[in-house]
């Protein structure tokens, strides 16, 4: 081991020797000569026995090490047994480490892995999900036959995890089991369709890559999950959306009919201009008839489009790709913008982007002409840029453009890369054959660079313009004589070869040069290039065969020094030109034919681009790089003829239950509202992609709906403390349509299957909530319209609660699902009533969602305090004397219950009358919703004038931009809001809190340590600061150094704990538990500097 270690120092050189030398006398002085080198060897040893101590801090310390060593890359296979002891440690953050570890050295180390895989299986039912992942994704890299069914089992247990983080490692597993064993497939097959419908964001771009792997051809399992994958795809991770958009790219191209129909079409209607307009219209008639685009085609061009602003390259380029493939020709101009931002990225990136583009400038031109600058060459740039950025000036060079193109190419030629130089001398000719207007101008420019000292260059002007003449060869004797000149000069076996065939092919036009540059030719036969040789040969017998008076003794000459040559080629060719052009008795009946054979007239060389047939590759893909199939690509299939039946991508929606009805209601209007609150909105919620918002940190469907739980089971008791309320038809009806409002997942961003739809919906519904609030809550008094709300909320959960009763009554009626947790198939017996017919887990879940009047109270309260702090909306300057400022009441907005209210204060600071205010364009991210203020016919000068907004911030601090104009101006103005205001204070008890507060660890919990005074630390400053920079709820505290706070956020109703838990000395921990991970880390950043000051 010694000699080894020795060995890998030596290699690895000086510096690296001296690094471990430092590393190890932290632990080791080094001991006689030969210390310096042993030190890796004495470093290890005392790993080991670090791992072997009973301290867990020096375990933890070890195995941080030997992380940061396989970082490096070195070599820690060895300490492999001491680490794997450490497998079954009770200390999660070794744990961790040790896991790390094994994933990537268990593969080399099976047998030694395999004795601890009783630990992975036991890890697989660890409470941390970390844990959980961490164990599967160890087993499946221990890549041994025998383990397969219980990768096999852990594969199937993980799928169906409450947590998203394992489920995604399930994902990742099944990959690794397919290849280990094919024989798994099917399956294999069965777990990924149930992944498939899977809602978690952080699941769909892995299991969709686990399809791509292990069942491409199974179309069949996307057609019930396309419309989620289209919907969800904003929101999944960037190598995820890469995944699915290339795998959407090929579905899209089996089951929907070729929009480029649309475009023919379109140029036809130009042409048939002039015909009758009968004729016409029927034309237009079957054409109509012809194409019609899917709305799911719409779906996934619709949904991909915002993807073009991604910060990932990747993403792009696969938006990219997808628009190439499937959208109307007349759409695909927009991603031309997007691409070449893409330049702008490292040289790597910046090849494949232009490979793209190089494939995609041939076929349409115009969609990069207004982009022709960004292809210029730099100076910076690598070869490999500068090849790729010509080609696409190339393909780009018209009549318009060529005159500024040749200038640049002039700049090119004197490059010091005389492989670019070269390079552009081809493009010079390639836009001298495509444009024939600057033939000329580009030969007479290539000739002046045959006097360029450059030979490389002066080789390069050759071959090109010998290409040229071939297409007008008439016309160019001077060139052809100034060409022979230059063969005294030219040492470039290419260049020489081009010039003796160019003087073959012209022999019979220069009569006097030909026999002349065949002698001197002779003189040096014997030490030519082979290829020259050949061409020497070819013009020994073309002048054989048009002037054998001058020519006979030096071609029998030159034959006779070939029959005799080194190279076989060579000695063929002779051969054959003898046979063939000297008649003797053995000659067969070709020898008449020599001249024509010979002097045939030969087709001009087409000088074409080297992408032209790469567009049979699907762009973007390693096989379109390369220009030939790789291993696992999936090709593009054809459109179909006849679109396939689009009904396979519907989704069953499981009906509700009839919902109760009190006596004086009219059926009529029950039935009106079963049909937008029922059908529509259960649509709607089945491709919603709420799930999704969560992101990385959702426990799937029981933390999803956590607020839910929480809102119907503070109804319930708060139902049974109010008493019966007295309701009249109409105060029902709009209390219907808000509960329709509530119950409705929230939109995400990426929810746009059918946005017009959509859209009305959610204006009808939020007018409608604007009525009621004009009914019921006319005192503007905060108390009021919290109390209102939950009473709205009481009488929702009456509802809920009779007609459960019903549906017991009767068994016939399909259940109702009070969670949507995506683990469990809707089960038989009703959910009210947990019957041993439910699995395990669920029982689990719904025990804590019980709707008698003992259950837990979490409401809405009303603010501890209302911060009076303003921002600028509109300076007064900007505004042409129209200043406007905003702030946060921190009240339920009248407008919507997912919208946070906004109060704008307008003054007018000049001496004139200010008429028609109102909110003119809105240009809000996608999801994003306003409901704006009625306009404001005047303010008197010095006037001012208060108005209430509502914005829909989707639990997000992205800014919400809009346009407030007046009668004569448009002003651009936005509003961001800090995380505090997107939420709304939640009264809930210790118990209730510390029971929610354990449903949402691990990744859905963020902490940081805080230092300040003591007494900046007292209950009273505490709750202050945290009030000032948050709308949250305190909660009743049973500890002195504990205070909690609770909140839930506007748009999805997710709960946001607060715990700042005092230490000893002057610090504190500051914790926030949510499923909203990212509002979570800003929330905390954002108090963590609040609470250190003083």
């Amino acid at each position: 081991m010694s000699s080894n270690s020795f060995a890998y120092n030596e290699q690895s050189g000086g510096g690296e020797a001296t690094e471990l030398g430092q590393e190890a006398t932290s632990t080791i002085s080094p001991s006689g000569a030969f210390g310096l080198f042993s030190s890796d060897l004495k470093k290890n040893e005392d790993l080991k026995q670090m791992l072997e101590s009973n301290k867990d801090s020096a375990k933890l310390d070890a195995m941080k090490r030997i992380v940061g060593m396989i970082a490096k890359g070195k070599n820690a296979s060895e300490l492999f047994p001491a680490v794997v002891k450490n497998v079954a440690s009770k200390n999660i953050e070794i744990k961790k480490l040790v896991y790390v570890y094994l994933v990537r050295y268990a593969e080399e180390q099976q047998d030694l892995a395999l004795l601890s895989i009783s630990t992975f299986q036991r890890a697989l039912k660890d409470p941390n999900q970390l844990i959980r992942a961490s164990a599967l994704r160890v087993l499946s890299s221990i890549r041994v036959p025998i383990i397969v069914p219980i990768m096999m089992l852990a594969i199937k247990e993980a799928s169906a995890d409450l947590s998203p983080y394992v489920r995604k490692n399930a994902a990742h597993a099944i990959q690794k089991l397919y290849s280990l064993d094919p024989e798994q497939k099917e399956m294999l097959i069965e777990v990924i369709e149930k992944l498939l419908k899977d809602k978690s964001t952080l699941v769909a771009g892995s299991v969709v890559m686990a399809f791509e792997e292990v069942c491409p051809d199974r179309i069949d399992l996307i057609h019930k999950n396309y419309r989620k994958l289209c919907n969800l795809l904003v929101d999944v991770e960037e190598w995820g959306q890469v995944v699915i958009i290339h795998m959407l790219t090929r579905y899209a191209r089996t089951q929907f009919v070729s929009p480029w129909k649309e475009d023919d079409g379109l140029e036809d209607n130009e042409k048939n201009f002039y015909e009758s307009d009968d004729e016409q219209k029927e034309k237009t008639d079957k054409r109509k008839k012809t194409y019609a685009m899917d709305p799911d085609h719409r779906l996934l061009i619709r949904n991909t489009k915002p993807l073009l602003q991604s910060r990932n390259a990747a993403v792009v380029m696969a938006v990219a790709q997808l628009y190439w493939h499937i959208a109307p020709k007349s759409e695909t101009g927009i991603i031309s913008k997007s691409v070449v931002r893409l330049l702008r990225s490292n040289r790597e990136v910046q090849y494949i982007v232009l490979q793209n583009i190089a494939t995609m400038s041939i076929q349409r031109k115009g969609m990069f002409e207004p982009y022709l600058k960004s292809f210029y060459v730099r100076s910076t740039d690598p070869t490999m840029i500068k090849t790729l950025k010509l080609e696409i000036l190339t393909n780009l060079a018209n009549e318009a453009n060529i005159s500024t193109l040749l200038r640049e190419f002039q700049t090119y030629v004197k490059s010091q890369d005389k492989q670019f130089a070269a390079a552009t001398i081809q493009t010079i000719g390639r836009c001298a054959t495509n444009i024939s207007e600057v033939t000329d101008t580009c030969l007479n420019g290539l000739v002046c660079l045959l006097s360029n000292r450059d030979e490389i260059v002066v080789a390069e002007s050759v071959v090109v313009i010998k290409k040229l003449l071939q297409m007008q060869p008439a016309q160019h004797g001077e060139i052809i004589k100034h060409m022979a000149k230059l063969l005294d000069s030219i040492t470039v076996p290419v260049a020489r070869a081009s010039i003796l065939w160019l003087i073959g092919e012209n022999c019979e036009r220069v009569p006097k040069i030909a026999p002349d540059v065949l002698r001197k030719m002779a003189k040096s036969f014997t030490s030519e290039d082979d290829l020259v040789k050949l061409q020497i040969l070819n013009l020994g017998a073309k002048l054989y065969l048009t002037n054998s008076k001058q020519t006979k003794l030096l071609t029998q000459y030159i034959l006779n020094l070939g029959k005799y040559d080194q190279n076989y080629d060579i000695r063929d060719r002779t051969r054959f030109i003898r046979q063939l052009i000297v008649p003797n008795e053995k000659s067969g009946a070709l020898s008449k034919y020599a001249k024509k054979i010979f002097l045939a007239q030969k087709p001009a060389p087409l000088l074409e681009s080297p992408f032209k047939d790469r567009d049979h590759f699907q762009l973007g893909t390693l096989s379109h790089t390369l220009n030939a199939k790789a291993t696992g690509y999936l090709e593009l299939s054809n459109w179909p003829e006849v679109a396939p039946d689009p009904s396979v991508r519907n989704v069953e929606v499981i009906e509700l239950a009839k919902e109760w009805t009190p006596a004086g209601k009219a059926k009529k209007e029950n039935s009106a509202k079963k049909f937008y609150s029922e059908s529509e909105e259960e649509e709607d919620s089945s491709d919603s992609s709420s799930d999704s918002e969560s992101g990385s940190g959702s426990e799937s469907g029981e933390q999803g709906e956590s607020g839910e739980e929480g809102d119907s089971s503070e109804d319930s008791s708060e139902d049974s403390s109010s008493g019966q309320e007295s309701e009249s038809g109409s105060e029902s009806g709009l209390e219907d349509k808000r509960t329709a409002n509530r119950n409705s997942k929230p939109k995400g961003k990426s929810d746009s299957e059918d946005g017009e739809k959509n859209n009305e919906k959610s204006k009808t519904s939020d007018s409608s909530n604007a009525e009621s609030s004009s009914i019921e809550e006319s005192s503007s008094d905060p108390e009021s319209e919290s109390d209102s709300e939950s009473e709205s909320e009481s009488r929702r959960v009456t509802k809920e609660k009779e007609k459960k009763t019903k549906q017991d009554r009767n068994p016939l009626t399909k259940d109702v699902s009070l969670l949507d947790l995506d683990d469990f198939n809707p089960v038989s017996t009703p959910v009210a009533l947990p019957t041993p017919a439910l699995s395990p887990s669920l029982i689990a879940d719904l025990e804590g969602l019980n709707l008698s009047t003992s259950s837990s109270v979490i409401s809405v309260s009303t603010p501890v305090f209302v911060p009076m702090k303003t921002h600028v909306l509109l300076h007064r300057m900007s505004g042409k004397g129209l200043a406007a400022n905003y702030y946060f009441p921190r009240q339920p907005c009248i407008f919507g219950d997912k919208m946070v209210s906004v109060q704008i204060t307008l003054n007018n600071t000049t001496d004139q009358k200010i008429e028609n205010i109102h909110i003119g364009e809105k240009k809000l991210p996608i999801g994003m919703q306003m409901h704006v203020f009625n306009p404001i016919d005047s303010l008197e000068p010095e006037g001012s004038i208060t108005v209430s907004m509502g914005i829909d911030f989707c639990d997000s601090t992205q800014t919400a931009s809009f346009q407030l104009c007046t009668k004569d101006d448009c002003f651009n103005v936005n509003i961001q809001p800090p995380v505090g205001e997107l939420l709304l204070p939640v009264a809930m008890s210790e118990k209730d809190f510390k029971k929610e507060q354990g449903k949402l660890t691990g990744m859905n919990e963020t902490s940081a340590v805080i230092i300040a005074a003591p007494q900046n630390f007292t209950p009273s400053t505490i709750l202050q600061k945290v009030v000032n920079v948050a709308n949250v709820g305190a909660v009743p505290s049973g500890q002195d150094n504990i205070q909690r706070f609770a909140a839930k956020t506007v748009h999805s109703g997710s709960l946001m704990l607060v715990t700042v838990e005092l230490k000893e000395g002057s610090t504190a921990q500051l914790i926030i538990n949510t499923e909203k991970t990212v509002i979570g880390s800003v929330l905390l950043r954002e108090l963590k500097p609040v609470l250190s000051q003083g």
